[in-house]
């Protein structure tokens, strides 16, 4: 990353503080080239606070002096901001989008310049670093757009690149995905209170259980089904659990809900 280069935010909510975070935290950009805007002046306060770094006054003041722009706005005030921004926007600037259900296709619409157009859909875990980020490069890119991408998003995350008709099926999956485990962590502490243990334990137990199982499908690199088989002995404590999680239908459960949240991203762009 060449280092004169400088970044900009426009939109300041949680996703782009995490990215800001991240990407700060990696060191391939400093606080004093990356420009922050957004209409909520105590927002803008807060991070300046935080990270120190720089606040333009507005989008007009942000464009004037970034390489790479991040839309991190609502999706249904992307229409907006680019419409007010197209002609202000150069060629030679990328624009990188993290808002859902909002194509590639889309925003170029919206451009009256031929700019590098990248979609990503990083999940919240990306505040500590461990997000799942998947991206979609538009039909221009180059190769360098890619290493681009993988340069600075590396930072938050683990990347995947897909094709851009399975984005919303990302968006059902990953991005909404951290809710599903925290519900599950809460299930499983709730669970152990009912059998006896304290809150306390309970949580940690549920925590580490989760973070463990998480680590060594990553570490031995086997199939989850490998290694439930390797804790389900015969007539034992998890093959009866497991028989009563199958029984309640949480495997299908866990089908329909990311179903259910990748038809809820094409509808909210305004797709059956």
């Amino acid at each position: 990353m060449p280092s004169n280069k400088k970044i900009g935010f426009i939109g300041a909510g949680s996703m782009a503080e995490a990215l800001i975070k991240g990407i700060l935290n990696s060191g391939i950009f400093l606080p004093n080239q990356m420009y922050i805007s957004d209409i909520k002046a105590e927002r803008l306060d807060l991070l300046k606070d935080k990270y120190q770094v720089i606040i333009a006054k507005d989008n007009f003041e942000l464009l004037k002096n970034v390489d790479y722009i991040i839309m991190a706005v609502k999706p249904k005030v992307i229409p907006v901001v680019l419409k007010e921004l197209e002609e202000d926007i150069d060629e030679s600037q990328k624009i990188f989008s993290i808002a859902a259900g909002v194509t590639t296709k889309m925003i170029k619409e919206y451009l009256s310049s031929n700019n590098t157009v990248v979609r990503l859909m990083p999940n919240t875990p990306a505040l500590i670093g461990e997000g799942a980020i998947a991206y979609t490069l538009g039909s221009d890119f180059e190769a360098e757009d890619k290493e681009l991408v993988e340069e600075i998003f590396s930072s938050v995350g683990n990347l995947v690149e897909v094709e851009e008709d399975l984005m919303d099926a990302v968006t059902g999956l990953s991005g909404s995905g951290p809710a599903y485990i925290y519900l599950i962590i809460e299930a499983l502490a709730d669970a152990g209170v009912n059998v006896g243990l304290s809150r306390d334990n309970a949580l940690e137990l549920a925590l580490q259980t989760i973070i463990g199982s998480a680590k060594m499908v990553l570490e031995l690199e086997k199939h989850p089904a490998q290694l439930k088989d390797m804790v389900t002995s015969p007539g034992g404590t998890t093959i009866t659990g497991l028989k009563i999680l199958e029984e309640k239908g949480v495997r299908s459960a866990f089908y329909s809900a990311i179903e259910a949240a990748t038809l809820k991203s094409k509808e909210l762009r305004g797709e059956e």
